[in-house]
Order: structure tokens, then C-alpha cells, then sequence
């Protein structure tokens, strides 16, 4: 039988992407069918993509697309199975519109509400769901003659509220945040510090930080917060052993001088932090107050927590007991240990019951100190408190793709395609959820993670939003230039994102950065969700580039002059990001000619500020005067990058390294490259003249200097 693909028996490539031959037309019809975009636009042009990458993103699916006469049976099923739907797998609405639903005639409707309510609906063909069904996640089932469907129905809210009046608040990555009470890295002690200072004192209010999701198991760990090993827990790696309640009636004396000796490497001798050396510390410690009795209060507690996390903890606990045992790679584990519903997983896991426990307790003790953290900065006055992050995805060999294998895509893994910033694409190596898989389960885990990820927030930034209406899947062996668009279901991922952060009254803000397709920012804004506006992206490029005037800027964002993948203030306008890039050999051009471009640059920017009023003539740029340009625009958030109140120059992240450059393991320094404590950044006068300009723009009160 004739394939569809263009690979030679070796497995080696012959085609390269741009020269792929267009798919046949049943296998475009099949992949839309299945949500799978047959073209992608890498800024000129409509490019088709290779039948081979449309075959294995369908295997990825379940769908078997590898010969004419298979495509022609899946085409055919597919239409089978959608005609006898009485009901789609999961039915999403927005409450205050009335929906129709197309069921045959004579079919009864029933809404059974989540509270134990009933709502009958009237018979007919076209049936309308009404306005006014209450928010929740309820049950919609359908009767026609002998068929009988029972599907999850999502009543979501139209729109979010948005952040009333306009703040400032401070962007930082926690762990490079050290006070002089830390174990060697920015701890969540640390966290409630930063923002009674940052509320009380300075008028911050908010502070968004980096994703703090459970890292994954073993030596050396890979220290990006965005390739965790779960999205749902928090790692245990930064709680604050002493903020235990049982560390009073433990005897950890001789912790305190090996904990200071992680922190001077850091602090006084300008190393790296180090996670793992961090965690062997913390997890010795806290091995001996897991052994502490609790009082019944705790103890209850702690059922409580158990209780509510369900078995998404059983899994994690035992995934993190089983990967102590036989590894943190999932797939080398025994066969009967790679699926969590497995007898043999049951029988480990009593086996390791001890060990399982240890790993929920740990979970429990970090949810207490986040909400303990976010208190803090309600109590400070913040108006919008903490922001975490959620990281687009996890690590394929992980606890999340171990537990929820059946509602991810295995053999995938998510990226960019090529446009005309990287000619090669990206690759990330995150599986993605399946968007079938997850709407069949009534998108129940994307709900629980985010509910997870709002109950101690007061908004939740989601890590490339566009995901939730498309993401780039990559199949194994392909390289990134040879993937496809996946489709979700945007108005179910954007109804249960707005269900979920209402019922926490949290904002939501979406990290909609790089190729956004059309239709996609309207989509957010009309649901009340926050986009991300940095300053040196924002041109208008329909008149050459030209820099975009405050008044045209939009009003729901969070707007910034970098991020954690950007150059940091101080490295921009004094060029050193040009020249670090071009050490590293990650120049697109000539250095000559990218020195010149960063001057340009900077030359355009004290034009505008100087025509604006914002800037003496003649004057240098300062951080303080494009933050100024920041508070003239609409913008509802402004954030400071923490490192930019000392001027250091460093980025926490370099995109395009590995161990060229120590990513995520740099703590805040200042222009000197000399480390600054919590405390010390605190007393610096350059922290309070920047933060006291946009306390006075924002009408709020002027700071004073202070100290932790």
C-alpha cells in the first residue's frame, strides 16, 4: 500500500520542510477535522506542511493517517461518530447569553447544577440553553428514543473584572531574591518580606514573580522554572525551614552554619546559586521535622489538605517516591510502574507509604507558606497581591506527564515554527495536552490547575496564552521547522480559565508576546483578560516602525521595559547586551552592524522622551525616565524589574544557552555584578527615587527609604 510518508527506511529526512510536497486532500480533510492546521505563516506567506508531520501529529491524536485507504476509514468514522453525537464531549457557555444546541426533535434537555438543582429544558430541535443558568461546573444530559448522552456543562462568566485604578508593583524570580535569612536562595520567607516592604513602604501594588511549580527530582536539576516537573505543587525547595511550625520543637541547631555558608557562596564570594545543594540541606532538615509529632490541629490540617487535593496528590506524592527509587525518567521506570492506575503502582505506593506521605507533607507545608505569603501582601495594601506564573507546560519525563498521560499528547512536544526572527524554529520539549482527550474530560485537569494556581494569587499570568487557542507541535525526530498548528477549543479554554479565576477573585494576565494570530487579542480583552505591552516591542508597524505614542497604547495590560528572557535596563542602554550576546556567538549580524541597530534604537527613544517632556535636552536615558514614559500610557499594571532598581545588568535567562551562561542561577546584584541582599536593596537610595517617581505618578503616597 502507497504512505504518505517522505521518509526513506533509515528514518532520514529526504524532504526538507520548504520543499515539502502539499498533503493530499483527504489527509487536509482529516487533520481539520481533528483540529490540525494542513498551513502555518511565517510572516510571508502561507507554507504548507509535509503529509509526514500531518501522519505522525495524527498518531499523536490516536488517528491512524499512514495510507490513502486508512485516511479514507478515519475520514469516515469521524463523521460517523459526529452524527451520532447527541451532545459535543463538554459544553461551555459564557452566562447572560442564551446558546443553542442542535439535538434531534423530541430529545428532553435536563441541567443537573452542581448544588444538586435541577433545570428542565422544553423539547424541541433547536434547544436553548438559557441566560441565566448560575455559574459552576454542572451536568447536561439528553434523551432521544433509546439514546441517552450525560455531558460536563461549563457556565462561565462573560468577563473579568480588570484591576481597579492603575499600580506599579515589582517583577522579580524569587529565588535570586536572598535576604540575610535565606538558605542560599530567594526563599517564600523571602517572598512575604519583599512584599510587606514593597505594600507598606514603597506603595507597590503587586508583585509578580517566576513560576515557582515542583522542579524536577535528582542531581543536577535543570533550574528553569518553566520545564517543571508539575504546574499543580509548588517546590518544596523554597520554603522556609524555620517558618515550620514543628522547626520549635526540633533540635536543627547545627543547620544554621551550613545554611550561612550556601548563603556567603552567594552573597560574599559572587557564586552561582545552587538549587541542588539548597534542596540536599532543606530536605535533611525537613526529613527531621516530618518526624516531629503534630498537635490535632496540624494533623487535621493536613487530612483537610489531603483531602482536597485529591489524587492528583496520590500521584505526584507517588511519583516523587517512585522516582527516588528508580529515577526521575518515567519511561525507564519497570513497565508495570509507568502508568499511575496500574496494580503495580498500587502496590508500590504501599510499599512506599511512608515515603508518599513525606512528599504530600511537603506539598501541604509549601501551600501554607504561599498563602501565608499572600496574606502578607493583602495585609500591605497591595491591590492586587501576588502574581504567580504558570508555565506553558511540564517536563515530558515528569510527575504531571506521568499522572495525566491520558489526557497529553506522548510523542509531541511544543514550540515556534519559523518565522523571520528564527529561521529554525523552536522546540521546547513540552508535551501538550490533547485537546480531545481534555474536552472529553470535561476539562477537569486544566481546571484543577488552575485552580491550584489562583487560590493564594491575586492574578495568575499564563505563560504564552496563545496556547489556549493553538499551540506548534513538533513530532519526535522532526526538527522544529517541520510542525504543526494543534487547535483548541478556545472558547471552553477561555470559559474555564474565567470560571476558575472567578471563583478565586483573581485577574488574569496573558503573556501574549511574539506571533500573535489575529482575532486572538481582541478574544482576550473582550473576556477581560490582561495582555503583556513591553516597551521596546511597541511600534507602529503599519508607518515604519515608528515608536507607538503613550495614547495609543492599550489600557489592559501590564506594561514593562523587560522581561526574564530580556535584557535588563541598565544592559540595554549601555549596550552590554549587544556585546555579551556577541561573546556568546548569538549575533544574527555583524557586532558592527548590531551595535549600531542598539544605538539607533536608543537615539529614537531620547527623540521621543526629550519631545515629550520627559527628558532634559541633551540628557541621558535613564531607567526612571522610560518607566515615566510607562506611567503615560493607559497601561492598569506597571512593572519594575527587581533588578532594575540597583542597575544590574545581568538577564536571568538568555534564550539560545545551555551552560554558556548560568541561566535562573543568578542572584539580584548590582551594576558592579556584586550581589545585593533583600535587605540591602531595601536601604538603596536608587530603590526609593524609583520607586518614589512612580509613587508620585500614580498619586500614591511618596516612600520613604526604609529597611526590611
Amino acid at each position: 500500500m502507497a504512505a504518505y510518508l517522505d521518509r526513506d527506511q533509515t528514518g532520514s529526512e529526504q524532504v526538507p520542510a520548504q520543499d515539502a510536497p502539499p498533503p493530499p486532500p483527504e489527509l487536509v480533510a482529516l487533520a481539520h477535522a481533528h483540529g490540525v492546521d494542513d498551513t502555518y505563516d511565517p510572516g510571508s506567506g502561507p507554507v504548507p506542511v509535509g503529509p509526514d508531520t500531518l501522519v505522525a501529529v495524527l498518531a499523536s491524536l490516536g488517528v491512524d493517517a499512514s495510507t490513502p485507504e486508512a485516511v479514507r476509514s478515519e475520514l469516515a468514522e469521524h463523521r460517523r461518530t459526529v452524527a451520532a453525537r447527541l451532545l459535543p464531549p463538554c459544553v461551555v457557555v459564557r452566562q447572560g447569553r442564551r446558546t443553542a444546541l442542535d439535538v434531534p426533535a423530541g430529545a428532553e434537555l435536563a441541567v443537573e447544577l452542581e448544588d444538586g438543582g435541577r433545570w428542565a429544558l422544553p423539547k424541541g430541535h433547536s434547544h436553548w440553553l438559557p441566560a441565566d443558568l448560575p455559574l459552576g461546573r454542572h451536568r447536561l444530559t439528553a434523551k432521544a428514543g433509546p439514546r441517552e448522552a450525560s455531558v460536563a456543562l461549563i457556565v462561565a462568566p462573560a468577563r473579568l473584572p480588570e484591576p481597579q485604578g492603575r499600580s506599579w508593583g515589582f517583577l522579580a524570580q524569587l529565588y535570586s531574591v536572598l535576604s540575610d535569612r535565606s538558605w542560599g536562595m530567594g526563599d517564600l520567607g523571602d517572598l512575604a518580606e519583599l512584599a510587606r516592604w514593597a505594600g507598606h513602604e514603597l506603595g507597590a501594588g503587586f508583585l509578580q514573580i517566576n513560576p515557582l511549580h515542583a522542579g524536577m527530582p535528582g542531581a543536577p536539576s535543570d533550574p528553569s522554572p518553566y520545564r517543571p516537573s508539575s504546574r499543580r505543587f509548588a517546590d518544596p525547595v523554597h520554603l522556609r525551614v524555620e517558618a515550620v511550625p514543628e522547626y520549635a520543637y526540633a533540635p536543627l541547631d547545627g543547620y544554621g552554619p551550613r545554611a550561612r555558608r550556601l548563603r556567603a557562596e552567594v552573597l560574599e564570594h559572587d557564586g552561582l546559586i545552587d538549587r541542588d545543594a539548597v534542596w540536599a540541606l532543606k530536605r535533611e532538615a525537613l526529613q527531621e521535622l516530618y518526624a516531629v509529632p503534630r498537635t490535632v490541629g496540624r494533623a487535621a490540617a493536613f487530612r483537610a489538605f489531603t483531602a482536597r487535593e485529591g489524587e492528583w496528590l496520590e500521584r505526584y506524592a507517588t511519583y516523587c517516591a517512585l522516582a527516588e527509587v528508580h529515577g526521575p525518567n518515567r519511561h525507564e521506570w519497570p513497565k508495570g510502574l509507568r502508568r499511575p492506575d496500574s496494580p503495580h503502582v498500587a502496590a508500590a505506593r504501599a510499599e512506599l507509604a511512608e515515603r508518599v506521605d513525606f512528599h504530600r507533607w511537603l506539598a501541604w507545608l509549601v501551600d501554607e507558606q504561599l498563602g501565608s505569603a499572600q496574606r502578607a501582601a493583602e495585609e500591605a495594601g497591595m491591590a492586587v497581591g501576588l502574581i504567580h506564573d504558570l508555565a506553558v507546560g511540564v517536563h515530558p519525563d515528569g510527575a504531571d506527564a506521568w499522572a495525566l498521560q491520558d489526557v497529553m499528547a506522548e510523542g509531541i512536544s511544543v514550540g515556534a515554527p519559523p518565522d523571520a526572527f528564527n529561521a529554525h524554529g523552536q522546540d521546547w520539549g513540552l508535551p501538550p495536552w490533547r485537546p480531545d482527550a481534555l474536552a472529553e474530560a470535561g476539562y477537569e485537569p486544566f481546571a484543577q490547575l488552575l485552580r491550584a494556581a489562583a487560590r493564594h494569587a491575586g492574578a495568575i499570568r499564563i505563560d504564552h496564552v496563545m496556547g489556549l487557542f493553538r499551540l506548534w507541535w513538533v513530532p519526535a525526530g522532526h526538527p522544529p521547522t517541520r510542525g504543526a498548528y494543534v487547535r483548541y477549543d478556545a472558547e471552553a479554554m477561555l470559559g474555564v480559565l474565567a470560571l476558575e479565576a472567578h471563583r478565586a477573585g483573581a485577574y488574569v494576565i496573558g503573556e501574549d508576546l511574539g506571533t500573535v494570530e489575529r482575532g486572538v487579542r481582541e478574544q482576550l480583552t473582550e473576556r477581560g483578560i490582561l495582555g503583556t505591552s513591553v516597551l521596546w516591542f511597541e511600534r507602529d508597524w503599519q508607518r515604519k516602525g515608528e515608536i507607538l505614542p503613550p495614547d495609543r497604547w492599550r489600557s489592559g495590560c501590564l506594561a514593562t521595559l523587560t522581561t526574564h528572557d530580556l535584557p535588563p535596563t541598565a544592559a540595554r542602554l549601555s549596550g552590554e547586551h549587544v556585546e555579551l550576546r556577541h561573546r556568546l556567538g548569538l549575533l544574527v549580524h555583524p557586532l558592527g552592524e548590531e551595535q549600531d541597530a542598539a544605538r539607533t534604537e536608543l537615539a529614537e527613544w531620547r527623540t521621543e522622551l526629550t519631545a515629550r517632556g520627559l527628558l532634559p535636552e541633551g540628557a541621558d536615558l535613564t531607567p526612571e525616565t522610560l518607566y515615566a514614559f510607562l506611567l503615560a500610557t493607559p497601561a492598569s499594571l506597571v512593572g519594575v524589574w527587581l533588578p532594575d532598581a540597583v542597575g544590574d545588568p545581568r538577564p536571568q535567562n538568555l534564550p539560545g544557552t545551555w551552560d554558556q551562561y548560568p541561566n535562573w542561577r543568578l542572584p539580584v546584584a548590582d551594576g558592579g555584578g556584586h550581589p545585593v541582599t533583600l535587605d540591602r536593596l531595601a536601604a538603596e537610595p536608587s530603590t526609593a527615587r524609583l520607586a518614589g517617581a512612580l509613587a508620585d505618578a500614580l498619586g500614591r503616597r511618596t516612600p520613604p527609604s526604609g529597611t526590611v
